[in-house]
């Protein structure tokens, strides 16, 4: 009895130390760009992070400075960080408001309503889920151009608070909600946006933030649409702004770096604030039904 335990404690004993052996080399590939970026951000030279690129030497800082974070923050004339940064918050704001506002009243919509072709809308919204962003780019900028919204903050707000993907991924979660809770309140009086606001979206934190997440990020990271609309500094977000440092001529590897260290660290801390509610949703629809 006891030689058989024996014997079958030797791959179990293994097992732990394969599974922290596989799971720190994959934390390894993931962290080491990170600390790469922030330690970079730290050197004074931008000919020191380009001639140590691609050695070992760029993991090391040896007189670590903040002041490249002082120069893209105070620095104006053709590259105003300070005011990117301030449009790309204004625009996340706006586009987190409205999207989660109509994405999640059409959600309602489709999932409680009394909508005919309801499985068809379903379908051809997951159709227009599938259609590549950079396909209707161009035709969505000729929309833009007409009604005088190039060069606004209105352009890179609107076309984004309706998206198939939130939509269909509210609309699961509102589905799954007991029929029970929906006639009660239609007993009670509620009328059906009564139901949907006082009802429905306060149970609905774990999706909404989920969404929250997604759409955050989407919009804090977008380049192709900002890089088309925007022809000014008046309404350019970071994301387009750190481009400026990659010139013809010259790259300011310090102050690029640096700089994406300011545009990464509010995703972070924004992941970070709804990281719970995140990981609740994804459990509840892993064991949906």
């Amino acid at each position: 009895m006891s030689s058989a335990t024996q014997g079958q404690s030797g791959p179990t004993d293994k097992f732990p130390v394969i599974k922290f052996v596989s799971i720190a080399i994959i934390s390894l590939v993931i962290v080491s760009p990170l600390f790469l970026l922030i330690v970079a951000s730290l050197k004074p030279d931008r000919f020191q992070i380009l001639a140590e690129m691609g050695s070992f030497k760029a993991f090391i800082v040896t007189n670590p400075t903040l002041k490249n974070y002082g120069d893209i923050l105070t620095f104006s004339g053709n590259q105003p960080f300070a005011r990117y940064l301030v449009n790309s918050v204004i625009v996340l704001t706006f586009t987190l408001l409205g999207g989660m506002l109509f994405n999640s009243m059409a959600a309602f919509v489709l999932a409680w309503g009394r909508l005919p072709g309801r499985a068809i809308i379903l379908t051809l919204m997951i159709g227009l889920y599938i259609v590549p962003q950079e396909s209707i780019v161009l035709p969505l900028l000729n929309i833009m151009n007409n009604l005088g919204l190039a060069d606004s903050f209105a352009a890179q707000i609107l076309p984004f608070w309706a998206s198939p993907l939130y939509v269909f991924l509210l609309y699961q979660f509102f589905s799954q909600i007991p029929r029970d809770l929906y006639d009660a309140a239609v007993v009670d009086g509620a009328s059906p946006f009564e139901i949907y606001w006082k009802v429905f979206l306060p149970i609905s934190l774990p999706a909404l933030a989920t969404v929250a997440i997604l759409l955050g990020i989407e919009t804090w990271n977008q380049y192709l649409w900002p890089l088309l609309v925007t022809q000014s500094n008046y309404a350019r977000p970071i994301s387009v702004g750190i481009a400026g440092f990659f010139g013809a001529d010259s790259i300011y590897w310090n102050l690029a770096m640096s700089a994406s260290v300011v545009m990464m660290a509010p995703v972070l801390a924004f992941y970070l604030m709804f990281q719970k509610w995140f990981v609740s949703s994804v459990i509840s629809s892993g064991v949906k039904g």
